[in-house]
């Protein structure tokens, strides 16, 4: 079973940018999203799912859940370097002083010394303090504070200014990505400047899993609407991390290695976009606090 990216970036552009080269090779391709997942119920949701097989969990300072996770993979007697944990900086905390300030509350809130990927979580272009944030994450990444640096929710225009005035590339872009809302632009710029793609909200907040085309599909595979959707996912090269809270659902949307979809199946979810965003637009979004 195939369920890692390697992630290197090329030293060799035409501009000679000093890309960050990190090993990601341990880093799974299916990992466990944990957005709107109630601190009074995450540890223990995240306990069933490193003891189902996850090896990535990915949360955020703004979900308010931290410690819960950091008390899971405690809890889950893991050695570290099985694991690979991301986090991601408040809006409210963007800033370069700001920014280390936070990151040390988020790492002592995980009780880990290193954090594997830490994201700006928006890009807040109405502050626009992002690049004065990125230099802090910079920062992270020399004193090896982090293993890999990113983003989360920049469109185009934002990771073209981004790595204009910066000398690391971003490692990832985490964005909305599922068959009805795939993007295109802004996967074109992280394909230029080889910054990985990582699916949030993979299966469209539960709605895309009812459409015909997903279900036919699923029908004729023997396998559920969520794993035909993941699937297509892995088959694009997205790194993606679904939510659930239910054990039989955390354990089914970790199981795609054993089928594929065909080129057919995936032509077919590929017409789904509409273009229909569910979250919020990242050009406008300027809140700091992430409502359940």
């Amino acid at each position: 079973m195939c369920w890692c990216l390697r992630w290197t970036h090329d030293h060799t552009d035409p501009q000679h940018r000093a890309h960050h080269r990190r090993d990601l090779a341990r880093r799974p391709q299916v990992g466990f999203g944990t957005w709107q997942v109630e601190a009074d119920v995450a540890q223990g949701v995240v306990e069933n799912a490193l003891e189902v097989g996850y090896r990535h969990i990915d949360t955020a300072a703004g979900y308010y859940n931290e410690a819960e996770v950091g008390a899971a993979l405690r809890a889950s007697g893991l050695p570290r370097e099985e694991l690979f944990v991301t986090t991601k900086l408040r809006n409210g905390d963007q800033g370069f002083e700001q920014a280390l300030t936070a990151f040390e509350a988020s790492r002592a809130r995980l009780g880990v010394d290193v954090v594997d990927l830490y994201l700006i979580h928006l890009p807040v272009p109405s502050k626009d303090r992002y690049l004065e944030t990125w230099r802090a994450f910079e920062k992270l990444l020399a004193d090896g504070a982090v293993r890999a640096i990113g983003v989360s929710n920049f469109l185009a225009p934002h990771l073209e200014r981004l790595v204009a005035g910066s000398t690391v590339v971003p490692a990832i872009n985490q964005v909305e990505l599922h068959p009805t809302f795939q993007q295109p632009g802004t996967l074109a710029a992280a394909r230029e400047h080889g910054v990985a793609i990582e699916a949030y909200s993979p299966l469209g907040q539960g709605k895309d899993v009812n459409h015909p085309v997903v279900t036919a599909i699923a029908e004729r595979l023997g396998v559920s609407t969520g794993q035909v959707i993941l699937r297509w996912h892995v088959q694009h090269g997205h790194v993606v991390i679904p939510k659930s809270v239910t054990p039989e659902r955390i354990a089914g949307n970790l199981d795609l290695f054993s089928f594929e979809l065909s080129f057919e199946d995936v032509a077919a979810i590929d017409a789904l976009d509409s273009g229909d965003r569910l979250g919020p637009d990242p050009a406008t979004a300027s809140f700091t606090r992430f409502q359940h």
